[in-house]
């Protein structure tokens, strides 16, 4: 498996990234996660839709709480053409109940705790810490990546405006 260094720090400390880099044009991998309920879902399930995958260390953590508040919020405004899912090492329960604690309705959670499935597809499985970069790619209805955005820091947030707009031109 690829392993990329030097792209992302945790507090200024460098990370490896495991898994190989998913560019703007190339199909989505599909992966499938677990929901809230244990039940399993494939990203291509989603199909037909815009889908922003916004990948999180963990919902636990002020700057992953912060991003998909914002993520919640920013979904109702975009319309049910649009999928928003936050996908993280969490597990499902943990999932299910941060998201009923905070009344997050728009934003769907997906676990890759099972096999690092996504983290690993999209080469944002941080190996010294086997917990996903901060990262967004939105998908165009057919598949394909059509926008990504690694962020450098994980202590930081993501450019939500860059990522709107990117939305927006899909939709």
């Amino acid at each position: 498996m690829a392993e990329r260094k030097g792209l992302v720090t945790l507090k200024g400390n460098p990370v490896t990234l495991v898994g190989k880099e998913v560019k703007v044009g190339d199909a989505a991998p599909d992966v499938t996660l677990l929901d809230n309920d244990l039940k399993a879902v494939a990203l291509s399930a989603f199909r037909g839709k815009v889908v922003v995958l916004s990948s999180v260390p963990s919902l636990d953590t002020p700057v992953c709480d912060t991003e998909t508040r914002r993520f919640n919020e920013e979904a109702a405004k975009l319309g049910d053409g649009v999928a928003v899912l936050t996908i993280s090492m969490d597990l499902p329960f943990a999932q299910k109940r941060w998201c009923g604690a905070h009344g997050i309705e728009r934003v769907k959670t997906l676990s890759d705790h099972r096999d690092a499935a996504f983290g690993k597809a999209y080469g944002v499985l941080i190996k010294e810490l086997r917990l996903l970069a901060r990262a967004v790619f939105v998908v165009d209805r057919q598949g394909v990546i059509r926008y990504t955005q690694l962020v450098e820091e994980i202590t930081h947030e993501p450019d939500y405006d860059a990522i709107l707009d990117a939305v927006r031109k899909l939709i």
